[in-house]
């Protein structure tokens, strides 16, 4: 499927959308929204902005592109979304929604954020936006493959006496250097991969293990892996949780069938915890999800009604303190593919589906 035809897909798709709510037009400002309604290009100037620099409205009969003088060239020079079928309006960079305001007046409209009198359809526009085409499907494998190269090459060159800062700039250049933003860079050292789910990176210097965590964008879609490293043996009792951990990823994986839902994957995998011997893990970190163009579209909690459909791409990430396993998938209608397989790093094969380990290197 070429873009012409994704394209088509994604509008078919918004159509619906605008009979479904009885408005004249759909206005999408997120950043995740536009990636996907223009098959893949950046309205972002600030990385952690949910709002882009540029919208778009799509009626039934006209595609609205709506942006200020400094973002107009870039958009249509480099991305080519003139030629897409955008109908370019442009404000002064003085009055950024000058163009947009004056658009939408007078007209019922639906939007992917809060927006003065418009029906908000966030939520619907992220179940349009988990529907991967086949050729995003392409774009999402391709994405994992280069960041689970990066984290490799990282990996590998992370030494004790490195800080957590110096460690992330690895992560960050070898992500960069593969043309993927990395849009989230955790790491954590030592006793601080125990104590903190999302260990923003510090001045601390490892000693012995290391968790390196990337979320990478590239054309909007985002990727996400983890990876451990301990430098000598893993202890005992780290070497249970990591594989405890796996176990739980395993099994997450396996469940994430066409027609399961979420809050069912969820219930099968709090009793997992339970089973193993870590019964209040759960609470203490989200298990992950839905994605896409977001790291999570969806988050998978108890009682979610959200069902898993052939096409779509899923991140989890189970923890115990001290243990994090997160790899993403795509949902085949026969099989489910992990896109960031790291097959040079050890793992192990529970239910037919490969969990990362740790690294351990030889001190």
């Amino acid at each position: 499927m070429g873009t012409n035809k994704e394209l088509e897909s994604k509008l078919s798709r918004v159509y619906a959308l605008l009979d479904l709510h009885h408005v004249d037009g759909l206005l999408l400002r997120r950043i995740s929204s536009f990636a996907w309604a223009t098959c893949g290009a950046d309205s972002y100037i600030n990385t952690a902005a949910t709002e882009g620099a540029a919208s778009l409205f799509i009626t039934r009969e006209h595609r609205f592109l709506l942006t200020n003088n400094i973002e107009a060239p870039r958009l249509e020079q480099e991305f080519g979304l003139a030629d897409q079928g955008w109908e370019f309006l442009v404000s002064p960079w003085t009055e950024p929604l000058k163009e947009l305001n004056r658009l939408v007046a007078g007209k019922s409209i639906a939007a992917d954020v809060p927006f003065p009198g418009a029906e908000d359809v966030c939520s619907e526009v992220a179940r349009l936006r988990s529907g991967l085409t086949e050729t995003e499907g392409e774009r999402f494998r391709a994405l994992g493959e280069l960041c689970a190269e990066a984290m490799v090459s990282a990996l590998q060159a992370v030494h004790p006496g490195m800080s957590e800062y110096q460690i992330a700039a690895l992560v960050s250049s070898e992500t960069l250097a593969r043309g993927v933003l990395p849009i989230v860079n955790l790491v954590a050292t030592d006793e601080r991969v125990y104590h903190y789910r999302h260990p923003l990176p510090t001045d601390k210097k490892l000693d012995k293990y290391a968790m390196l965590v990337l979320c990478g964008r590239k054309r909007g879609l985002v990727c996400s892996i983890t990876r451990l490293i301990h430098f000598g043996p893993v202890p005992e009792d780290l070497q249970e949780r990591i594989l405890a951990t796996a176990q739980v990823n395993a099994t997450l994986i396996e469940a994430t069938r066409p027609g399961r839902s979420l809050g069912d994957i969820f219930v099968q995998e709090q009793q997992l915890y339970a089973d193993l011997g870590y019964p209040g893990e759960w609470q203490k970190h989200h298990q992950g999800g839905l994605t896409g163009y977001e790291s999570r579209e969806f988050l998978a909690i108890p009682g979610s009604q959200e069902m898993v459909a052939a096409g779509q791409a899923f991140a989890w990430n189970p923890s115990i303190a001290g243990a994090k396993v997160e790899d993403t998938i795509l949902v085949g209608a026969a099989e489910n593919k992990i896109i960031t397989l790291t097959p040079s790093l050890p793992v192990t094969v529970i239910h037919g589906v490969p969990c990362a380990l740790a690294l351990e290197v030889k001190s």
